[in-house]
C-alpha cells in the first residue's frame, strides 16, 4: 500500500517518554509497585505509543475508545483508527493494583520501561472484539487465534508515561522514529513522501509500483519494510530488510 504526504503540513506527534529526572524517580517508586511483564506484541505497541507511532493515542484504549474502535473503526474523537491497541492483564495482577493504581511496565528481563496509572479495567467480549476487527471468529486467522487464545481476560488503562524504547540490536542504523524521519526529511528538503510498507520481500514488481507512484505523486520514496511480529508462513524481517 502507498500513502502519500506532505511533511510540512503532518500532525503532532504524541511522545510520552519522561525526563532522565522523571524516570529516576519512576525507578525508585517502583520498587514498591507491582509489576507487568510485557509481551513481545505489547512491547510493540509501548514503543509506537511512546514515539508518537501511534500518535494521537497517548496511552493505551480505554472502553469509550475501545468501544468506538469495534464499531465503528474510529476514536471516540472520530478519528479513523482501525484496530483496538489494548494493554491486556491477568485478573491476578490486576488484584496486585488495588492498593495502588500505578503498575510497572517490564521486559522479559525485569527492566523498568513504563509506568501506568491505572484509571480503567474491563473485561472485554474478546469474540465480539475478533468478529468486529477481523470479520471472523475463526482461530485459523492469525489475530483471531492470538486474541482468543492468548490475550489476557483484563483490559486496562491510565496515564502513561515510559523510560525508555525497548532495547533493537539489529537495523540500529535504519531504524527512525516518527520525529527522527520528519527531521531527515526536512533535511532533505523532502516535502511529499510516498511510503510504501510492506511485509514481504520487495521484488520487481513492487519496485515498479512504488517508483510509478512516488512520479505519479511528484513525490520522494520512503521503502517501509515491517520489523515487527509477522504471521506465522512470513519470511525472517532480516531478509525483508536486506531486500
Amino acid at each position: 500500500m502507498t500513502v502519500a504526504s506532505r511533511a510540512g503540513t503532518a500532525e503532532p506527534l504524541v511522545d510520552v517518554r519522561v525526563s532522565n529526572e522523571r524516570a529516576a524517580e519512576l525507578r525508585a517508586l517502583a520498587l514498591n509497585w507491582p509489576s507487568w511483564r510485557l509481551s513481545r506484541r505489547q512491547m510493540c505497541d509501548l514503543e509506537l505509543l511512546a514515539c508518537g507511532g501511534f500518535s494521537p493515542l497517548e496511552s493505551f484504549l480505554g472502553e469509550r475508545d475501545y468501544s468506538a474502535v469495534c464499531e465503528q473503526n474510529r476514536l471516540a474523537s472520530g478519528a479513523l483508527w482501525p484496530i483496538p491497541i489494548t494493554l491486556d492483564i491477568s485478573g491476578r495482577a490486576l488484584g496486585r493494583t488495588a492498593r495502588n493504581s500505578m503498575l510497572a511496565l517490564r521486559d522479559a528481563e525485569g527492566e523498568l520501561l513504563a509506568a501506568v496509572e491505572i484509571a480503567e479495567a474491563w473485561r472485554p467480549d474478546r469474540r465480539a472484539e475478533a468478529k468486529a476487527v477481523f470479520g471472523t471468529t475463526d482461530e485459523a486467522h492469525p489475530g483471531v487465534e492470538h486474541l482468543l487464545r492468548r490475550t489476557q481476560p483484563w483490559y486496562v488503562t491510565g496515564r502513561l508515561e515510559v523510560l525508555k524504547l525497548p532495547e533493537h540490536r539489529d537495523f540500529q542504523d535504519l531504524r527512525r522514529t516518527p520525529a527522527q524521519l520528519r527531521h531527515e526529511f526536512d533535511r532533505l528538503g523532502w516535502d511529499r513522501v510516498v511510503a510504501f510498507q510492506t511485509r514481504n520481500p520487495m521484488h520487481r514488481a513492487h519496485q515498479q509500483l512504488t517508483l510509478r507512484a512516488a512520479q505519479a505523486a511528484d513525490a520522494k520514496l520512503l521503502s517501509h519494510p515491517e520489523v515487527g511480529i509477522g504471521r506465522p508462513a512470513d519470511i525472517d524481517a532480516a531478509i525483508r530488510v536486506r531486500c
